[in-house]
Parts: C-alpha cells; structure tokens; sequence
C-alpha cells in the first residue's frame, strides 16, 4: 500500500524545480501552480507581473514509503539558491522566490530542520519563506512537464538541463530507473 502525501514548494521557475524532482523515486505525480499571493485564479501573465504575490510553485504527490518528505526537501533545497532573494539566476521577481508551503505541523517542524541542515553548506543565509500553505491553484496545462515536452528550447537547455545533471551526479541513489539509464 502506498504512503501518497503532498508538498509543495517553489524554488525559481516552477519548470526548472519540476524538472528536478519528477525525476525522483516514489514522485507519483508533480503539478505546477502558483500559491502564496493574494489573487485568486491567477493566470500565468498576472503571476508574472509580480502583481499577485504569488509564487511559481510545484506541487509534489509522492510516496513517502520510497522518499521520505525529509529527503525531497533536502534535494529541493540542494538543487537551487535558497540564498537569493526573488530570483533564481536569471529569472527576478517574487514569483521567483524561494518558499516552503507546509501542509501540517510535522512538515513544518521537518522544513526547519532541513533548512539548518544545508544551511552550513551555503556561504550566505538562506532566505527560504516557510508558511501553511493556504490556496494552491493550478497553472495552465502547458506548464506541466515543461522540460520533458521542451527540452530543446533554449532556456531548457542553458537553465534546466545543468540543474538535471546536477541531481543525476549528486543523487544518484534517489533517481527513478528510466533517469539513471539516460
């Protein structure tokens, strides 16, 4: 019997933190969304604006028997800049910004500890926002498995793909059958 929780969190464009942990064992299934802000049913270009406050977000089914939410959270805070507020490389704005959404008390107490953990890793403190998540709304269809479906387009190829090999050298261990083969 399967252990299916969810966790959400956004680290930069929700293509790239999709790109990532899709890639891991025991994900069921990942949807890319927005959460955090003050509009509801934002589109794309409303997020984009900075103007809704939310933040570009993934929303994780996994199984917790095969990753523990201890475990995603370590390679989600590992696999981005947690030190850099609104912005990943590249991409500056709020929507940007790095965020736990936790769905109760023990995920909240998890994240803490997880951000203490890598914290010594990174020369700068981390900025990560951690808060209940309250809304998530889903984005449009065309965000889902961005990378998977885009994977030539320029900014899958000079963002995304360093951050998937990034993981593939570093977690191996984590990796789903078919993403070691490759």
């Amino acid at each position: 019997m399967e252990n299916i929780q969810i966790a959400t969190f956004g680290g930069g464009c929700f293509w790239c933190v999709e790109a990532v942990i899709q890639r891991l064992k025991g994900v069921q299934k990942i949807e890319p969304g927005y959460a955090a802000g003050k509009t509801a049913n934002p589109t794309y270009k409303e997020v984009c604006s900075g103007l809704t406050g939310h933040a570009e977000v993934i929303q994780v089914h996994f199984d917790a028997d095969t990753i523990s939410y201890r475990d995603l959270l370590t390679i989600f805070m590992t696999s981005h800049d947690p030190t850099t507020l609104n912005r990943q490389g590249g991409d500056v704005g709020t929507q940007y910004r790095s965020i736990i959404l936790f769905h109760n008390p023990s995920q909240h107490k998890t994240a803490l500890s997880v951000i203490d953990e890598v914290q010594p890793t990174y020369p700068d403190p981390i900025v990560t926002e951690l808060q209940p998540l309250e809304v998530f709304y889903p984005a449009e269809q065309y965000h889902y498995d961005y990378f998977n479906n885009n994977g030539s387009a320029r900014y899958c190829q000079v963002v995304i793909n360093p951050k998937v090999n990034k993981l593939k050298e570093k977690y191996k261990s984590f990796l789903k059958e078919e993403e070691i083969q490759s």
